[in-house]
C-alpha cells in the first residue's frame, strides 16, 4: 500500500535573512574609502585649478571652480624664473644619490641577511632615525671646510646617508624571503658566492630593487632641508625653489601653486607606474620560505 503526499505539502526551506549588520558593512566602508579619497585628491585637486589662476582669483571663493583659466603662472615659473635648471638639479642629485644608495645598499643588504649581522643591520637603521636637523651643522662645518657647500656632490651625499638605510632594510627583508635552496644549487653548479648573487639572486631580486629605488628616489625629490642648507644658488633643488616666490611684502600664490605641480607631476607617474613594484617589494618579506 502507497500513500501519496497532497500536491504542495512540501515546501522548500525558508530562505535565512542576512543580519542587517552585514548589510550595514558595505556601506559603511564604502563611505569610508570615499571621504579618504576626498581627503587625498581634494588638496591636489585646488592645487592644480589654483595653479591656472590669478592671485585674486585664489582669494575668491566664489571663483573655487567656475573661472578664467590662465597660463601667466607658468610662464613665470618656466620663464622668468629659470625654473628648468631647478628640474634638472632634482633629477640630477635623485638620480645620483638614488643610484648610488642601490650599489652599495644592495650587496650590504645581502651580506647582511645571509650572514644573520643584526646588529650591524641595525646601526645601518640607526642612521634612519637619526633627526637629519642635528646633522646639518657638522655636515656644514666638514663640508664647508672642503669647499664642498654649493655643490651636487655635497648634496648626493648628504642624501645618500638616508638613502642607504632604506635599500638595505627594503633589500634585507627581500633576501629573507629567498630561500636558500637557490643559492645552494648554484654553488653546486660551480659558481662562487658572487657569483651565485650576481647570476641568480640579483635577477630574482628586481621587484625590490625597484621598490628600494622608487621611493629612494621620492625621498631625494622632496627633501627640503639638505637642500636648503647646503645648496647654492646654482644647485638649488625644486623644493627650495619653490620658495623663491615668497617674498617679504607679498606672496605669489598662483606661481606657487603651478610651481607645486610640477614638483608633484613626476613623482605621481613614478609612483602609479611603479606601484607594482612597490607592493611586491615592500610584502615580499612578509613570508619567509
Amino acid at each position: 500500500m502507497t500513500t501519496t503526499l497532497p500536491t504542495g505539502s512540501a515546501t522548500a526551506p525558508a530562505r535565512r535573512r542576512k543580519p542587517a549588520r552585514t548589510k550595514v558593512y558595505p556601506v559603511v566602508r564604502g563611505i569610508l574609502i570615499v571621504l579618504v579619497i576626498l581627503i587625498f585628491v581634494l588638496p591636489l585637486a585646488w592645487m592644480v585649478m589654483a595653479s591656472f589662476k590669478t592671485n585674486v582669483d585664489i582669494n575668491d571663493t566664489s571663483k573655487t571652480f567656475l573661472f578664467e583659466p590662465v597660463l601667466s603662472n607658468y610662464a613665470n615659473v618656466f620663464g622668468n624664473a629659470n625654473y628648468g635648471q631647478f628640474v634638472f638639479n632634482s633629477f640630477w642629485v635623485a638620480a645620483w644619490a638614488t643610484g648610488l644608495s642601490l650599489l652599495l645598499g644592495v650587496p650590504a643588504a645581502f651580506a647582511m641577511s645571509r650572514f644573520s649581522m643584526q646588529k650591524s643591520a641595525l646601526t645601518v637603521l640607526l642612521a634612519r632615525i637619526i633627526p637629519g636637523i642635528s646633522l646639518l651643522v657638522p655636515w656644514y662645518y666638514v663640508f664647508a671646510n672642503l669647499g664642498m657647500v654649493g655643490g651636487y656632490g655635497v648634496l648626493i651625499l648628504s642624501h645618500m646617508f638616508i638613502l642607504i638605510p632604506i635599500s638595505v632594510y627594503i633589500m634585507m627583508s627581500f633576501f629573507d624571503s629567498m630561500p636558500l635552496e637557490l643559492e645552494e644549487a648554484a654553488l653546486v653548479d660551480g659558481l662562487t658566492p658572487i657569483g651565485a648573487f650576481l647570476r641568480i639572486l640579483l635577477p630574482l631580486s628586481v621587484p625590490g630593487i625597484a621598490t628600494a629605488g622608487i621611493l629612494s628616489f621620492i625621498f631625494s625629490w622632496n627633501n627640503f632641508m639638505f637642500a636648503l642648507v647646503l645648496s647654492g644658488a646654482d644647485t638649488k633643488t625644486l623644493p627650495v625653489a619653490v620658495f623663491d616666490f615668497v617674498s617679504y611684502a607679498s606672496i605669489d600664490w598662483g606661481a606657487i601653486m603651478a610651481a607645486t605641480v610640477v614638483m608633484t607631476l613626476p613623482i605621481v607617474v613614478i609612483a602609479v607606474i611603479g606601484q607594482k613594484y612597490i607592493v611586491s617589494g615592500l610584502t615580499a618579506g612578509a613570508t619567509k620560505g
